[in-house]
């Protein structure tokens, strides 16, 4: 260590060993710069920018060398073997590149401890050829021992610096220079303190320049080696502030203002739009302000309603929200503007505040709320208008058929009776198209349930094809129903809205055609991935209709066109209804038709046969005698028309009636006396139906009492009227109009029997 020492103090000039010590600190620095460089590029970019950085570290490591060699005091004059100084930097420039290379192939730890301990080689290479280049009055010997530590050290040194220090980022960058420049130093001065110049006569070789020369020489390669290391820095800057440049632009060109604090929450930068969505700031914003500077301002505007009469919580609470490493809030300005605001923590501490300016966002918001609100206020609306309609058109409708049907059973002339068909005609007419507007209301509002009941396919078909047999036959019209025996059977489904499409397209069908037949067939249908199914077809020979009809016509309130119209009339809403209703099953409804050639409607439904329902064995009913006392009805409806119905219906059977005009007056006559059946309607005045049937309810169990039957016989006639008169505790809903024959059945069947029958 003594000797080590010694060379280093008293062998060596220090101001040429600082010199010589600035070039490798310089150069390895550089060339590590390169290197990492040139480990983000590829193809020729990546193989040129290697070999710069393993040129530019040779270089400087061989500048080093004989740099320091210039300060050496050997005790006389030194010269330099030509051939063997350029054989040292080639050595000392092929080690760097076969180093710079393996570190490039395999980027690994253990990789670049070999790059490293290569390089090592060449350094302590270029050393002992660069020594054995000297020339002087003298002859040099070796302490071998001290040979071997310095090149064992600087490998070491080396070799540990490839592996665990070298890597991305300044702090490594510098921590592998230096780490790098010891290696070199180790290998330089402990070789030289290894040797031993004997003063002796020597001769000269004619190859070998002096050290003037030599110094002219090594000032060219230093001077190459910073101008290289300048460049290198001038275009990091370069790079580094066209970066920051595009930063700055893309920060600029954000449509959210941005803004960067630090970690002691100072303003460090912002761009223009975060003045522009903080206006009150606009002028008054600076590096340096506090976070609750800058909200202390918009306090002092009024700029936050939410913090008025509460600043100081306010701001405490604004504060505390920024702690956390992700917060967002939406923030109400004067104005009726709204912010969001977004803060995110940075590694380092500082904080970003993103602000959004949502005010059209909020403002649609809210109309898209209004919209709603208004579009809900329609809807309710408008079901409160279709049950007004069907309640006040049902009312008077109800005495139409009513009387008409009670007319009918009177002695008539044959005059008389063609016009009393024609008004009950009218009459169904009408019925029909109010049922087709509600089915449609029921339809586009989700509220039509359909049943899923047993029911006799055969019939269903049979009774839907009946209604209008009539009509075919008096118009000289052939009709058909045929029906396949493995479709004549029990299935599950809704009969009602089956036969109510049935129905709609044999009308149809009866309707448009003068002349020829009129056909329905069910059968089989192919079966789809759901399973099996029904094929009802309805044909016909009327006028048919062309290929763009057919696109228009299960549209509502669409017929073939304007003529059809007039000459047949309806309201275009039956095939409508009846395909919707046919999607709601499952199925299908489609048609085939040509102008002059007759249609063909085809009505698919899913086909789930069940067994036939054991028929219940009703009880025998008694015949009633002359004795028999009559039964006891109270009728209670408001309207003076439809009382009167019920009264002309009520007289062909034998029925004490007893009529009242509402709800009150139903259930004071519930309590003086005893009735067999009450008829009540549900739309009255003082006291509805709906509350006069749980008052009579509530009275039959206070006093004990036997459950009287209670029909609704109302014009409300949508699926939640029905569902609250059961809720009420009625047994039955009949809505208006009504069958004289229906309500006369319910008046025989209904007091007799303990089954309560669901509407």
């Amino acid at each position: 260590m003594n000797r080590i020492l010694y060379c280093i103090a008293l062998e060596h000039d220090w101001r040429w060993t600082l010199a010589a010590a600035l070039v490798c600190v310089i150069g390895i620095g550089t060339a590590l710069r390169l290197l990492g460089h040139a480990r983000e590029m590829s193809g020729h970019r990546r193989r040129n920018t290697a070999l710069l950085a393993a040129f530019v570290g040779g270089l400087a490591i061989f500048s080093t060398h004989f740099l320091a060699m210039q300060g050496y005091q050997a005790g006389g004059e030194i010269r330099y073997g030509v051939w063997p100084t350029l054989a040292s930097l080639v050595a000392v420039l092929g080690s760097f590149i076969l180093a710079a290379g393996v570190v490039l192939v395999q980027p690994r730890r253990a990789s670049r401890a070999i790059g490293a301990i290569l390089a090592m080689a060449g350094v302590a290479a270029m050393h002992f050829i660069g020594i054995a280049a000297l020339e002087m009055s003298g002859e040099i010997v070796w302490r071998p021992e001290l040979v071997v530590l310095a090149i064992v050290g600087g490998m070491t040194i080396a070799g540990l610096a490839g592996a665990f220090v070298y890597g991305p980022g300044l702090k490594r960058l510098i921590a592998t220079t230096l780490s790098g420049a010891a290696a070199v130093v180790v290998l330089h001065f402990v070789s030289m303190s290894a040797m031993t110049v004997i003063p002796r006569a020597v001769s000269m070789s004619a190859a070998t320049v002096s050290g003037t020369v030599m110094t002219g020489v090594l000032v060219a390669m230093v001077a190459g080696i910073v101008t290289i290391a300048a460049m290198i820095a001038w275009m990091s800057w370069i790079a580094r502030s066209s970066a920051l440049g595009h930063v700055r632009e893309a920060i600029d060109a954000m449509p959210d203002g941005l803004a960067f604090y630090d970690a002691d929450d100072r303003l460090v930068l912002w761009n223009h739009r975060y003045a522009e969505v903080n206006p009150e700031l606009s002028s008054t914003l600076q590096a340096g302000m506090t976070f609750r500077e800058i909200i202390q301002i918009g306090l002092g505007e009024g700029l936050y309603a939410d913090a008025v009469g509460r600043e100081e919580a306010w701001i405490a609470e604004r504060l505390e929200s920024r702690k956390a490493l992700s917060n967002t809030m939406e923030q109400h300005i004067a104005g009726d503007r709204w912010l969001r605001v977004a803060d995110r923590r940075t590694a380092a501490g500082g904080i970003v505040t993103v602000c959004t300016d949502i005010t059209d966002l909020k403002h649609g918001a809210r109309s898209l709320a209004e919209a709603r609100d208004a579009a809900q206020a329609a809807s309710t609306a408008k079901s409160q208008f279709l049950a007004n309609m069907s309640h006040e058109i049902r009312t008077p409708l109800n005495g139409v058929i009513g009387v008409a049907q009670a007319l009918a059973r009177t002695d008539l002339s044959s005059q008389q009776q063609e016009m009393l068909q024609l008004i009950q005609s009218s009459g169904q007419t009408l019925q029909v198209l109010l049922s087709d507007i509600l089915d449609l209301a029921r339809v586009e509002s989700g509220r039509l349930e359909l049943a899923d009941d047993a029911f006799d396919l055969g019939r269903a078909v049979r009774e839907a094809a009946q209604l209008y047999e009539t009509s075919a036959e008096a118009k000289g019209l052939q009709f058909f129903v045929e029906i396949a025996p493995e479709a004549d059977r029990w299935i599950s489904g809704d009969p009602v809205r089956i036969k109510q499409i049935l129905t709609n397209l044999v009308s149809n069908a009866v309707k448009f055609t003068n002349e020829g037949f009129v056909s329905l067939t069910a059968a089989p249908g192919p079966d789809h991935g759901a399973g099996p199914t029904l094929r009802f077809s309805i044909e016909d020979t009327g006028i048919g209709f062309d290929s763009d009809t057919r696109e228009r016509l299960f549209s509502r309130f669409e017929q073939a066109d304007g003529a059809i119209t007039r000459r047949f009339g309806g309201s275009g809403l039956g095939l409508a209804i009846s395909r919707q209703l046919a999607e709601m099953m499952g199925g299908d409804l489609d048609c085939e038709s040509e102008p002059g050639g007759g249609s063909a409607f085809i009505l698919t439904i899913p086909f789930r046969p069940v067994e036939m329902p054991t028929a219940a064995v009703p009880a025998a009913m008694e015949a009633r005698d002359d004795e028999r006392p009559a039964i006891r009805v109270l009728l209670a409806d408001d309207h003076p028309v439809n009382r009167k119905v019920v009264e002309m219906i009520l007289a062909q059977a034998d029925v004490e009636l007893t009529a009242v005009e509402n709800g009150a007056e139903a259930l004071q006559a519930c309590r003086d006396a005893d009735f067999d059946l009450i008829l009540m309607d549900m739309q009255m005045p003082v006291m509805d139906g709906l509350t006069a049937t749980r008052e009579i309810r509530l009275h039959e169990a206070a006093m004990g009492l036997d459950r009287t039957a209670i029909v609704m016989l109302t014009a409300n006639a949508l699926p939640e009227h029905i569902a609250s008169a059961e809720a009420a505790g009625a047994d039955r809903h009949l809505a208006k109009p009504f069958d004289a024959a229906e309500l006369l059945g319910l008046v025989e069947t209904l007091p007799n029997t303990a089954i309560r029958i669901a509407a």
